[in-house]
């Protein structure tokens, strides 16, 4: 019986919503689901429901829970990891604090001040974990969803774990992208690579025709740059609606692309993440409070959305989840486990080493996934998963653009994990300071003290850099 095991398995919904895409594969019913978290009220809870899930479809999987993380491990085939070190409560610092120096985040987890400190926190953690996999469950795949996707995992790999990172902004974007050319999702191609939240689709087509110049003229005339029309025009506004996982290309979501559309204008290709995500990984949306009203009126702030959250407001979508019939999401997680146990080739975007498969080691190969882009980084690319697990398959060259843009970003990556592993906090301020958008902003002396302010506010989960 294969073991999966859940790290993170308290969160309201989404651990969940992994379980019935698990169980929406006959052939993964007969699994063994430990579920592990530190808050034991919390876990209690997610068994209580998926226990229901599965006495309710009368399935053989087997469920157990626990706080001890290394019973949790022991012998797992597959390590599902969806946490957050800190919770809301370090996470108010990420934000608070770099706002107050004028580098105002929309959500603060991938890059910049906030994304840094995240990935700090998160690695610290993840080295513990990485010790136990290597001792109780060394050949086990880790499913990692949790963020600083691109940093968590560059650090993952230097610690020899087998590890796949699976965001949803590939199928998300490639979904609205068809929406807004009107045609069926079915009918369309494209090939997307990149690092975690900024890959660029650099071919998209339907029914194997090249739709990108139609792309180019349906964005360009919907969101046309501010520099192109009379001020007395009113630039088109849209209605901010949050995607669920199981949103829909045809749901009535008006998607506000201002932000993507100008880098598209400018270098060429659209990207994978929201225009309020993306907008701060770059040094030029977010510069003022008058810039980020003419790209971005509709304010998105994720912090602020994190400490409004109301469970209640789930309740309807998790009781469907528990007492509707069993049918899989846009996640790759369960697809991922069903292919390397059956055999049957599913072709996924995943977050890997560019130097390979996961789990190989940097030292016996030069190949590079993506040609442009530094072999010890971590990208994201189509990958093919059949019983030979993760293959990630050959991209080639980026558009030097586009390498370029990734390339300010993996700056940033490296020094993050280079600080956390050597806890050194000179690499800390160098980190952040080469941020596009900190930098953009903040001199080095403001930067120094930012960080300082940031450790300090944060050391109950920093200890290691005291």
């Amino acid at each position: 019986m294969r073991k999966i095991t859940i790290i993170g398995a308290g969160g309201y919904v989404f651990p969940i919503r992994l379980t019935v895409d698990i169980l929406s594969f006959p052939e993964l019913r007969d699994s063994s689901l430990y579920l592990y978290d530190i808050d034991g009220e919390r876990l209690a809870r997610s068994k209580r429901l998926i226990d229901g899930i599965v006495e309710r479809n009368n399935l053989p999987t087997r469920v157990e829970a626990g706080l001890d993380r290394r019973e949790a491990l022991r012998d797992a085939n597959y390590v599902i990891v969806a946490f957050q070190v800190g919770g809301v409560e370090a996470y108010k610092w990420d934000v608070e604090i770099p706002r107050q120096y004028g580098v105002d985040q929309c959500v603060g987890d991938t890059l910049g001040p906030g994304g840094v400190f995240r990935g700090l926190r998160s690695i610290a953690v993840f080295e513990e974990i990485a010790r136990d996999m290597h001792e109780l469950c060394p050949d086990a795949l880790m499913l990692q969803y949790a963020n600083p996707m691109s940093i968590n995992c560059w650090a993952l790999n230097l610690m020899g774990i087998k590890v796949v990172g699976l965001c949803h902004s590939v199928q998300g974007t490639s979904k609205m992208l068809a929406h807004e050319l009107g045609v069926p999702y079915e009918e369309v191609s494209f090939k997307c690579g990149g690092i975690n939240h900024q890959a660029w689709f650099t071919e998209f087509k339907h029914k194997g025709v090249d739709v990108y110049p139609r792309l180019r003229e349906v964005m360009f005339q919907k969101y046309p740059s501010p520099l192109e029309v009379d001020a007395d025009t009113k630039l088109p506004q849209s209605r901010f609606a949050q995607r669920g996982l199981d949103h829909k290309a045809e749901d009535e979501v008006y998607y506000h692309e201002r932000v993507r559309t100008e880098i598209m204008r400018t270098f060429g290709y659209f990207h994978t993440e929201s225009s309020h995500h993306g907008s701060e990984y770059v040094p030029w949306f977010r510069k003022n409070p008058d810039i980020v009203n003419t790209y971005i009126p509709v304010r998105w702030d994720y912090y602020q959305i994190s400490c409004s959250y109301q469970e209640e407001s789930h309740q309807e979508y998790l009781r469907q989840l528990c007492e509707g019939p069993l049918h899989l999401s846009e996640e790759y997680g369960a697809r991922i486990i069903h292919a390397c146990e059956t055999g049957e080739p599913v072709v996924i975007y995943g977050n890997v080493p560019n130097w390979g498969a996961p789990g190989t080691d940097p030292k016996h190969s030069r190949s590079h996934i993506i040609s442009n882009l530094p072999h010890n980084c971590c990208v994201e690319v189509a990958c093919l998963v059949d019983r030979n697990g993760v293959q990630p398959v050959a991209f080639g060259d980026l558009p030097p653009q586009c390498a370029a843009i990734n390339r300010q970003s993996i700056n940033v990556q490296e020094l993050a994990v280079l600080a956390a592993m050597n806890r050194d906090r000179s690499l800390v301020y160098q980190a952040v300071a080469m941020d596009p958008l900190t930098g953009a902003l903040l001199t080095l002396p403001q930067i120094r003290r930012m960080v300082d302010e940031m450790f300090e506010a944060e050391k109950q989960w920093l200890p290691q850099f005291a």
